[in-house]
């Protein structure tokens, strides 16, 4: 089924474009792979950039935006990925980098493509647990820019992933997200009282 992509918003894009066309911005990029493009380069597949910010015991979360993710394209392969950020002024380019998240992006929306069900397509950060999942949303309509993970929508870790997470293997987030709750909830101390107990 198709893959959608939400739009992103046109100041995002016309930022990553004046980047893109900046001698100064590309090189002083740490982009080995942008800097040595020979051709065009097309910023391509917008993604927003969703933070997990906070995961109760309860497996309640808190999610906002925080920017959006273009793969840089040249020929036939992502060479990078520019992020924006939303400042006072409205969107702006924030930098361009590259490394293992970039093909493990382009890898988990070739595979998204293939399921069965049509999502739209998000990024899903977890800083706390340092990991970025692709969010395959179920509502292919709304806004990309907002919600949060439904109990049926597909998280599926980006590699690297951490030990004990399978990189490119789509959990419900019913599934995952209590995973990722035990990880990120601190073991009380040896010794120090347990929430709830008395002290």
């Amino acid at each position: 089924m198709p893959l959608h992509v939400p739009p992103a918003p046109a100041p995002a894009l016309r930022s990553v474009l004046t980047a893109l066309g900046s001698p100064t911005a590309v090189r002083e990029a740490r982009t080995p792979s942008l800097r040595a493009v020979q051709g065009p380069a097309t910023p391509e597949l917008p993604l927003p950039v969703h933070v997990l910010d906070r995961i109760t015991a309860q497996g309640l979360s808190s999610t906002r935006l925080a920017g959006w993710r273009f793969l840089i394209r040249c020929g036939d392969r992502a060479v990078a990925a520019a992020e924006t950020m939303l400042t006072p002024d409205g969107w702006a380019f924030s930098h361009f980098f590259e490394g293992p998240y970039v093909a493990s992006t382009e890898r988990a929306l070739q595979q998204a493509e293939a399921l069965p069900q049509p999502y739209q397509a998000r990024l899903l950060s977890v800083p706390g647990l340092y990991m970025l999942t692709l969010w395959l949303h179920g509502d292919c309509s709304g806004d990309g820019a907002e919600g949060h993970p439904a109990a049926t929508d597909l998280l599926v870790p980006l590699a690297p992933a951490p030990p004990g997470i399978p990189a490119h293997r789509p959990f419900r987030v019913a599934e995952l997200l209590p995973v990722l709750t035990h990880r990120a909830t601190p073991l009380p101390l040896l010794g120090s009282p347990v929430l709830g107990s008395p002290a």
